[in-house]
């Protein structure tokens, strides 16, 4: 009896395992045929185009911010050095 039980759960967990292999197969051939449809109908425009200059952003003069947070970080230490 016991070795029934024991074929029975071998066959069950072999169909459920069949079952999520046939279904990750299926789900990766309709993700490739879907990379393939949407690069057929929707081109990449930005392949063609000729890179410009890089954007670099303006040197700044970042004392104020320095002082402010320095600032926060002395006061936040105060207050919790007199709080203890």
């Amino acid at each position: 009896m016991e070795i029934n039980l024991v074929d029975e759960a071998f066959k069950f967990m072999a169909l459920g395992m069949g079952v999520v292999f046939a279904f990750l197969v299926i789900m990766i051939f309709m993700l490739k045929l879907q990379t393939v449809l949407i690069n057929k109908f929707f081109k990449d425009e930005s392949k063609n185009k000729i890179p410009s200059k890089q954007w670099q952003p303006k040197p700044t003069d970042n004392k104020n911010l320095v002082a402010a947070i320095t600032a926060a970080i002395i006061h936040h230490n105060i207050e919790t050095n007199n709080k203890g």
